[in-house]
């Protein structure tokens, strides 16, 4: 069983989830078919949201390291909350860029505190049984928060993207008020002198197993999530699909997640954790496929049944990344250097963030039929990426906790 901190905690990621659902849904749609702005243009804002997590993560994670990961985590609420809120009052290019930054470093704080939040208050033998339910109620909340989106959200009634955004930012200062009730982790073991261990970011860089991770992360959060944000606006103006049908498209990819999740942690444990991270993009690889073919020859909702189904299966996918990248890195990480070990894999999912739409959007301008082929292709060059970090990891770590080896 999960200690009642951790189940707080992963409600919490719950509700703040449910306003990023809306914000990945539907800000390319209100950055170009409200707002008026190049698709180009559109993944670039986007992109600037990781840039901003890639410059601000590594200084979160020596404020973690140093003050603890609760306190840095209240503070990208804050942070959170006042960039996702702001994106209402855009009307030119510069304000999304401003805008995203702020919210790019709450997002950095976010993903270098929660995280190793998570890892202090879940026993190790239970990690990935922890991170497997904050893949739940992450995507769930994505789901939800995409899909109440969808209702409220239409390019007829520009107005209606304001009300997203504020209710975006509510998500965000609910999570905050959740926080309240979760005790920060248990401080890093003192030195045999009794004062604190110090590091640095040299000996995060010098661990090359941990780096090759960091680098899978980048691939697959460049190849799969972030092209996941790029079908609305693909299914919109390529195949006519309306905002609610997307918003189900979404819910559908958070179900299939929420119900597989825990079973597939379950037959995970005692299996490579890396031979599972390699199975992944294989998935992701079909559901980009069966997006390409909704595309081309359907409309309307037929090309929604159809992402509907490509949701289903990239959802699938997803429950193969929970139980098995964060509790590696959880595993990795010296406990006085965890904050700068969260920061670096933070720092995966923000440069993900930068090249995935940035690449994503030009390329849907250009050739909208050959984004999901190619990311297709590229999810496979992942998988061979994991199956080669396989033998690079210590031989204690390689297996995920509990069960019997069978991979």
């Amino acid at each position: 069983m999960l200690p009642r901190a951790v189940w707080t905690l992963e409600a919490g990621v719950l509700v703040n989830s449910f306003g990023t659902g809306i914000l990945v849904a539907f800000l390319v749609i209100y950055l170009h078919n409200v707002r008026g702005f190049p698709l180009g243009t559109s993944g670039l804002v986007i992109a600037a949201i990781g840039m901003a997590g890639l410059v601000f993560a590594p200084l979160f994670g020596l404020v973690v390291d140093r003050v603890g990961s609760r306190r840095t985590l209240a503070a990208s609420l804050v942070l959170a909350a006042a960039g996702h809120g702001l994106f209402a009052l855009v009307t030119e290019p510069w304000h999304a860029f401003l805008i995203a930054a702020l919210a790019g470093a709450g997002s950095g704080a976010f993903w270098t505190s929660q995280p190793n939040l998570l890892a202090g208050l879940a026993p190790v033998e239970r990690r990935h049984t922890a991170y497997a339910v904050q893949r739940s109620a992450y995507a769930l909340g994505i789901g939800l928060g995409g899909f109440a989106g969808g209702l409220i959200a239409t390019t007829s009634r520009p107005g209606s993207f304001t009300t997203l955004f504020l209710v975006c930012a509510a998500s965000n200062l609910l999570f905050l008020a959740v926080l309240t009730a979760v005790p920060d982790a248990p401080p890093p073991a003192r030195a045999a002198d009794g004062s604190r261990q110090r590091g640095s970011y040299r000996e995060v860089l010098r661990h090359r197993p941990f780096m090759g991770i960091v680098f899978l992360n980048f691939l697959l959060v460049s190849v799969g999530y972030t092209q996941l944000e790029l079908l609305p606006v693909f299914a919109k103006n390529e195949a006519g699909v309306s905002e609610r049908a997307i918003g189900l498209v979404f819910l559908t990819s958070a179900i299939v997640l929420v119900t597989c999740q825990l079973p597939v942690a379950r037959l995970l444990e005692g299996r490579s954790r890396l031979r599972a991270l390699a199975l992944m993009p294989m998935i992701w690889a079909v559901a980009w496929l069966v997006v390409e073919s909704g595309g081309v020859w359907l409309e309307a909702t037929g090309a929604a049944l159809v992402f509907g189904a490509a949701a289903a299966v990239f959802g699938f996918g997803e429950c193969f990344h929970g139980p098995t990248q964060g509790p590696l890195v959880a595993d990795l990480a010296p406990e006085h250097l965890r904050g700068r070990y969260w920061a670096l894999s933070s720092n995966s999912w923000d440069l993900g963030y930068i090249a995935g739409p940035a690449a994503g959007g030009f390329l849907l301008a250009a050739e909208p039929l050959a984004l999901f082929p190619l990311a297709a292709f590229l999810c496979l060059v992942a998988a061979g990426v994991a199956l080669a970090l396989d033998r690079r990891i210590p031989v204690q770590l390689r297996l995920t906790p509990g069960g019997h080896p069978a991979l």
